[in-house]
């Protein structure tokens, strides 16, 4: 994947435009942290996780450089380099040093990198799933979920099975045979867990390729709804099956 230049004038997004900041100080263009000329902190601007380390807003990273830059940023944004400085610019090391630790928390990791471009692309996949978790609760019923069709078939086997074994405790009964099945389907669920995330990077490459074309000047709209729509689908597959393990640990462990 190409790198972004760290030193790169600042681009802000604001309502889909692109614009440029002066330095504060010398008034020369600024990057995003320091001004290339004078090199004094700048204050903090509207931007997102990628944008803040420099990063086209694609979702193969490079993690060892983004730790590698994560480090060097954050000794250089450290709030005791400026402690004889400006007021203006303690106050801006404090915001930036929070930014960047906000920033490499979500980036570094595989899910919740992608989660956080679905929330940039006005998906909100964790506040839909708490949304629906408080209609339950308000409504007295059991949280819906949607059942992947992959999985239909041996989610109802799987109900049946854990309705007996939660049976089978009630009345002190042991079931040798259904607890292997279960402990069966168990490591199978978690096979399929696992193996979502090589799935999710081939949405990646999709999602990585729509960006290059659209930056190229092609019009791409389809296949990034398409791109999107598919991480969604895989996000809640993940939930829906790590839901269905923790479902089986609590039998078999209770």
């Amino acid at each position: 994947m190409a790198k972004e230049n760290q030193s790169a004038p600042l681009q802000i997004e604001a309502n889909g435009s692109s614009l440029l900041a002066n330095c504060w100080s010398c008034g020369d263009m600024r990057a995003m942290h320091f001004c290339n000329a004078c090199g004094h902190l700048q204050p903090p601007a509207p931007t997102d996780y990628f944008s803040f380390f420099g990063l086209a807003r694609k979702l193969n990273v490079d993690t060892a450089l983004l730790e590698k830059n994560f480090y060097t940023l954050s000794r250089k944004l450290h709030p005791d380099r400026y402690s004889i400085g400006s007021t203006d610019e303690k106050e801006w090391s404090l915001e930036k040093t929070s930014q960047l630790n906000d920033a490499y928390r979500t980036l570094r990791d595989p899910i919740s990198r992608t989660e956080y471009l679905l929330k940039l692309e006005g998906i909100h996949f964790e506040e839909q799933s708490k949304a629906a978790t408080e209609a339950a609760r308000s409504s007295g019923t059991d949280k819906k979920q949607s059942i992947p069709p992959d999985l239909l078939e041996e989610m109802f086997e799987l109900n049946m099975q854990l309705e007996e074994a939660r049976a089978n405790k009630k009345l002190g009964e042991a079931d040798e045979t259904l607890t292997r099945d279960l402990t069966a389907t168990k490591t199978n669920l978690e096979a399929k867990y696992h193996g979502l995330m090589n799935e999710l990077k081939d949405y990646w490459n999709q999602w990585d390729g729509v960006i290059d074309r659209a930056a190229a000047g092609e019009d791409a709209t389809a296949d990034r709804k398409l791109a999107l729509d598919r991480m969604l689908d895989l996000l809640n597959r993940r939930t829906y099956i790590r839901n269905l393990v923790r479902d089986v640990n609590e039998v078999l462990e209770a």
